[in-house]
């Protein structure tokens, strides 16, 4: 073969791969409108508020005959929709490793979220039980179309891009957010000039975020394509559910450094989707902000992650993606410590807390992604990632339901979004002691210059 043909041969598929990554990001564009408009912003305050109105007159309602503090609900229902997550995503995950055939699943994945979320515009009155229905469904089906759109990452960049591509990604799906939530604070803010109630209002930005998933994912449909799985792929053709993500720990106990960074990250991403999904019922229920004060400070958030996911990619490649991880643990401690002391009806001091916020978390999730992409052994993309993303895109159990019980039991949203820091420090002091250079070789693959 002659110099000239694979110089048009390496073009090609340069070409090829850059026309995939565009494609991978639009996925993020997709679905983040769904974390963003939904789970940060309306659902949390508005299905407490439809929870309050069908309590009882001590602020309990009873679902399934279980007294639950109105309040708490919401926590809850993110809670449990992590238990249906836990059994679909290794399955969703053995599936497209086994197959090769990630996109049908994804697709599947996507549009019964996009379905379920289009449905929250029928919550009304004080349909709580359908509101946390829904929530249960959208989140679980989010949970494991990120399965299959993170475990592309490995596929379609080589080591070196990475970090790049991830924080795109990332910025991409923040962008997202920005452009839909103003168009949210447009109808809201303005719901009378529009000929609807604010209820209605905030029901219509709840659904048309699931259009918005919905249409979207068409594009990452069209770009990305199914590899074939190697034929020698062992572990991953009868276990379902519970056992299939107990054979993925197995199997990660030959990888035990890539097991450790994955429990650091569990907890302390834990701590950062909490702070995500509660933070806009802390505001309105604790600060007694006005929910167009909210919107327009998840907003700022978005911009600002935007700026922060691209910037923290740039550190990465400076300081290695691990070194910059913990520094943006350090920035999340300090500033939901100083959440604690919020004066309540203080909009300027919630939106300087907001910066806060958006300057880091693009850019932790981001590197966290592109990190663990390193140690995950070839052909086992998916099955790892659903490991994975059970701590992701607001999916935690743990810290909604530590959020909830401490809600529950004493009546405070500042005692519960305090108690969050335990899962920053304990993050910190775990992925401090992983040596990543060698998880990386451990895992079978190449070790990038900075790391």
């Amino acid at each position: 073969m002659s110099t000239d043909t694979v110089r048009d041969t390496a073009a090609d598929e340069a070409a090829e791969r850059r026309r995939e990554q565009r494609g991978w990001y639009f996925y993020d564009w997709a679905c983040s409108v769904y974390s963003t408009s939904v789970l940060t912003v309306f659902l949390g305050p508005y299905l407490t508020a439809v929870a309050k109105h069908a309590a009882d007159a001590d602020g309990f309602v009873h679902p399934l005959g279980i007294p639950v503090r109105a309040g708490s609900f919401f926590a809850y229902a993110v809670s449990a929709s992590v238990i249906l997550s836990i059994v679909v995503m290794p399955m969703a995950g053995a599936a497209a490793d086994r197959t090769g055939r990630k996109k049908p699943l994804l697709a599947a994945a996507a549009y019964l979220g996009a379905a379920a979320t289009t449905g929250m515009f029928f919550l009304d009155g004080d349909r709580y039980l359908l509101g946390g229905l829904l929530l249960i469904v959208a989140n679980a089906s989010l949970a494991v179309s990120m399965v299959l759109y993170n475990s592309y990452l490995p596929q379609i960049a080589p080591p070196e891009e990475r970090d790049a591509v991830s924080s795109r990604g990332w910025a991409f799906g923040y962008a997202a957010g920005s452009l839909v939530l103003v168009a949210n604070l447009v109808l809201f803010t303005a719901h009378d000039s529009f000929g609807v109630s604010e209820s209605t209002a905030v029901r219509i930005c709840l659904a048309s975020a699931g259009v918005w998933w919905g249409a979207f994912t068409l594009v990452p449909l069209k770009r990305l394509r199914d590899r074939r799985a190697p034929s020698d792929s062992p572990g991953r053709t009868s276990a379902h559910g519970w056992r299939q993500l107990a054979a993925t720990v197995r199997d990660m106990r030959r990888q035990p450094l890539t097991l450790s960074f994955l429990l650091a990250y569990l907890i302390y991403n834990d701590g950062i989707q909490t702070v995500i999904s509660q933070a806009s019922v802390y505001g309105s229920e604790e600060l007694g902000l006005s929910q167009s004060t909210l919107i327009t400070a998840v907003l700022l958030v978005q911009v600002l992650a935007v700026g922060g996911a691209l910037g923290m990619g740039r550190l990465a490649r400076t300081y290695g993606a691990k070194r910059t991880i913990l520094g943006s643990l350090v920035a999340w401690t300090l500033t939901l410590a100083a959440g604690f002391f919020l004066p309540a009806h203080a909009p300027v001091w919630f939106f300087v807390l907001a910066s806060g916020i958006g300057l880091v978390l693009g850019g932790s999730q981001a590197l966290s992604r592109s990190l663990f992409s390193h140690l995950v052994p070839s052909g086992k993309e998916a099955e790892y990632f659903s490991a994975y993303e059970m701590s992701d895109r607001g999916m935690s159990w743990l810290g909604p339901l530590l959020f909830g019980l401490t809600y529950q039991l004493t009546g405070s949203y500042r005692d519960a979004i305090v108690s969050l820091v335990a899962f920053f420090v304990i993050g910190f002091v775990l992925l401090a002691r992983v040596p990543v250079r060698q998880a990386v070789r451990d895992a079978g693959n190449p070790v990038p210059e900075m790391i």
